[in-house]
């Protein structure tokens, strides 16, 4: 059975407040853009030695397998369904990871919906919901498959009317990693005066005033590049552009048939274009 999950865009991005619990309570709206990994999962049948057998392809997956989300909603699912069979796993990555897309935990949430589909466990939405929130805070968003404002740690998530189909959307991917936890230290948390979601309902020619990414100015101090390709989003016409998430990825909203012009700056970076 495949499944062909895609990535998320933050619009906008507050960091309100550090938890007790080590998290911090965050304010942002969750879309989903159609770029896509590929998870792939068979039966390996009777007899087979090893519970999961996970392989992958496309863009480079480091560190240790044990540590995939994919690999992890095999085993938080085989805690509460101990006779669930054996499979082979494959995932095809075209997402870039640590970017800010979300593309881990879409993975690892496609997981939970085939093991339910493919192994007839009958889990409802809510009940998959409850096992995305134990893989990751943004996880359980990739089953709503549509615009949400995400609150607490990214879990208490709300349907929002936001439709960016009349534009176009760029995704830039400098290739730089940013370490979540790093970006989270260099955070003073602060209450916003307005919900993002209230400035997503606005005319979008406001959010550049309005829509901020906290992120945004500790990272690109570290990595200047990373405010420069802002620069170039807006150079080239961009109505809105910001960093997705903790980085390093960014999106600029175009007007629908517009024309990309290559520069020095970009000629070398990946580009996604929806």
């Amino acid at each position: 059975m495949i499944q062909f999950p895609h990535c998320k865009i933050n619009l906008g991005l507050s960091i309100l407040s550090k938890r007790k619990d080590g998290f911090h309570d965050i304010d942002t709206v969750f879309y989903p853009v159609h770029l896509k990994d590929i998870v792939e999962i068979t039966a390996s049948g009777k007899g087979y030695s090893e519970s999961i057998h996970f392989t992958h392809s496309g863009l480079t997956i480091p560190g240790d397998t044990s540590n995939n989300l994919c690999v992890k909603a095999y085993h938080l699912l085989k805690v509460d369904f101990p006779t669930l069979s054996a499979i082979q796993m494959h995932l095809h990555k075209n997402i870039p990871m640590g970017a800010g897309l979300g593309g881990g935990s879409s993975d690892g949430t496609a997981v939970l919906q085939i093991l339910n589909s493919l192994f007839h466990l009958q889990l409802n939405k809510t009940q998959l919901i409850q096992y995305a929130e134990k893989l990751g805070s943004d996880c359980a968003f990739f089953l709503f498959d549509q615009p949400c404002q995400a609150q607490g740690k990214g879990e208490i998530l709300n349907p929002i009317a936001i439709d960016l189909s009349p534009y176009t959307i760029v995704l830039i991917h400098p290739q730089i990693h940013i370490p979540t936890p790093w970006a989270f230290q260099q955070i003073t948390p602060c209450k916003k005066e307005k919900e993002i979601a209230k400035i997503v309902q606005q005319p979008l020619s406001t959010w550049k005033q309005e829509l901020v990414n906290d992120f945004e100015a500790p990272v690109m101090k570290a990595h200047p590049l990373i405010g420069s390709l802002k620069e170039e989003l807006y150079a080239q016409g961009a109505l809105y552009a910001s960093m997705t998430g903790s980085g390093s990825s960014l999106f600029g909203i175009f007007p629908k048939g517009f024309t990309w012009a290559s520069t020095p700056l970009t000629q070398h970076l990946r580009l996604d274009t929806f």
